[in-house]
């Protein structure tokens, strides 16, 4: 039977009835065409070069029941065995496995948790993981291109791509008594779901920026970025498997300074304590409910973010300044913290 040719051009029917499309013109392409392609390569070599260095981790943890199973994942950061997860992850937990992309199926010890920046260390008994490359959140934009590498759901493996939502966002964490804030949270559009905590959250260059912690709602995820001040937390665990920190005993928030404190200092917040604990360093330097931080050792206070900062390993038993407004006065107190037990 001869092939029919339509009037009007286009598709032409052949012996077995099946259109024979046209070849697309070159203007006929899509106008972003080159941006796709050069979006889905970017998140594919993301994920072929990080896929290898995260693993599935299964948690096991005894209950009044009897036995139960958490999952999380979790990212090799060195060639003999450690690896980056979220505290919430292994917390709880009596035994820990690892199970990477090429099939491999380690155990794994916990080597240091830091619950209050929901970051832990494990290592597994290898010498041959593909280490990630940590990157700089502090570089990260608003709009930026990152990728989500994790198990979710027990997938393993499991690859979604997303932008910076937004920046500076805070997550509250907790341990017993302490309560702290962990700051510069990176929120993200990128599909995360249980399972996903511990896993990386990487640019386009492939390097980790965050560990994925928390779904934060429909089409919202945080991660904890990867900084100087987690490098230092995520050190102590590997070193330490600990992390210490300096503790003076508020409650407390920022606040807009009064006019005439403002002009003077030129700056506009301060940090208003809410509640002093009783017995603790704030309260045995005269520390009342109503005051006013505005510098400890001569360091601008804004926000607790900012307290927080100072409060390391090495201000634990050394003496501080605080400068404080109080009814409208200026007083400077000496306090002395005491480590943080968590």
């Amino acid at each position: 039977m001869p092939r029919l040719k339509l009037i009007s051009g286009g598709a032409e029917p052949s012996a077995d009835g099946v259109a024979d499309a046209p070849p697309a013109e070159p203007s006929e392409r899509l106008p972003d065409a080159d941006a796709f392609d050069a979006y889905s390569r970017t998140v594919s070599g993301v994920a072929e070069r990080l896929t290898p260095s995260v693993a599935h981790l299964a948690v096991s943890r005894r209950t009044r029941r009897g036995g139960a199973e958490g999952a999380g994942s979790g990212v090799a950061i060195s060639t003999d065995g450690y690896m980056l997860t979220s505290a919430h992850v292994v917390a709880g937990g009596n035994g820990v496995g690892a199970t990477f992309s090429d099939g491999r199926e380690l155990g794994a010890d916990v080597e240091g948790s830091d619950p209050l920046s929901d970051l832990a260390v494990v290592r597994v008994d290898a010498r041959d993981l593909t280490p990630a490359q940590l990157g700089d959140a502090d570089e990260l934009r608003v709009g930026q291109l990152v990728v989500a590498i994790g198990s979710p759901m027990g997938l393993a493996g499991t690859v979604t791509a997303g932008v910076v939502s937004a920046l500076g966002r805070s997550l509250p964490t907790r341990s017993r008594s302490a309560v702290r804030l962990v700051e510069n949270v990176i929120q993200t559009d990128a599909a995360l779901n249980p399972g996903n905590s511990g896993g990386a959250l990487a640019d386009g260059l492939g390097r980790v920026v965050g560990i994925n912690t928390a779904v934060a709602g429909v089409g919202l995820g945080l991660a904890v970025p990867i900084n100087d001040a987690t490098r230092r937390i995520i050190s102590s665990l590997m070193n330490e498997g600990r992390v210490r920190r300096a503790y003076i005993g508020i409650v407390g928030g920022s606040r807009p300074l009064p006019p005439r404190i403002a002009s003077r200092l030129e700056r506009e917040k301060g940090i208003e304590v809410v509640e002093v604990v009783p017995g603790s360093p704030a309260s045995r330097a005269g520390l009342r409910p109503e005051d006013l931080i505005v510098a400890v050792d001569d360091t601008p206070m804004g926000d607790v973010g900012d307290l927080q900062r100072l409060m390391v390993a090495e201000r634990i038993g050394q003496g501080v300044e605080v400068e404080v407004v109080r009814d409208g006065a200026f007083l400077t107190l000496d306090l002395t913290p005491r480590e943080l037990e968590t």
